[in-house]
């Protein structure tokens, strides 16, 4: 794994944020019927974590490649 803590942290909070949703997916699916307020709220911010997240790697990787510019 890279060594760039920006480019860690992004990876991270996908992998968490994807554990979470397959979580609450599970807790839906196994509901039978009962309240999913919970879960389904809980799924949309384990889903604005992955975009955040995302957005972290994508900007990580964009400077990787400006500074790898600029050293070539």
């Amino acid at each position: 794994m890279s060594t760039i803590p920006a480019l860690q942290s992004g990876i991270s909070g996908i992998q968490s944020g994807m554990q979470s949703l397959n979580r609450n997916a599970s807790k839906i699916a196994n509901s039978g019927g009962s309240d999913l307020t919970e879960p389904l709220v809980n799924m949309m911010l384990d889903k604005q974590q992955v975009e955040a997240s995302a957005k972290v790697v994508e900007t990580s990787s964009s400077m990787i490649g400006s500074i790898l510019d600029i050293k070539a």
